[in-house]
């Protein structure tokens, strides 16, 4: 009985570890991406002390908006990218599963 419970229970533990496996990547490519913006402000508010014109701070500040918008869509990539690993996983699991569980012709 208790082997038939472990063996049922499987699918289950390989979804955790799915989700668990998905939830650490997202985690670290968010604390990298917060890592990353914070040091684009730093970079900023540094270089803006620099500034000898409008035009010249404007300029900077369209850098600044530049790097950060790309630095966000990256983590966005990833993130997505990470989901879509998690997805893909899920899917072929539960397709294991219910092949594992489906009467034999």
């Amino acid at each position: 009985m208790s082997k038939k419970l472990n063996v049922s229970m499987e699918p289950i533990k390989e979804l955790m570890e799915i989700q668990t496996r998905m939830l650490e990547k997202l985690t670290e490519q968010q604390i990298e991406c917060a890592k990353a913006c914070m040091n684009q402000t730093m970079s900023q508010t540094r270089e803006l002390q620099s500034c000898g014109s409008a035009q010249e701070l404007i300029e900077l500040q369209k850098k600044y908006t530049q790097t950060v918008e790309a630095t966000l869509k990256n983590a966005s990539s990833e993130n997505l990218e990470t989901f879509n690993e998690a997805r893909e996983a899920i899917e072929r699991l539960t397709q294991n599963t219910f092949d594992a569980f489906a009467p034999k012709k």
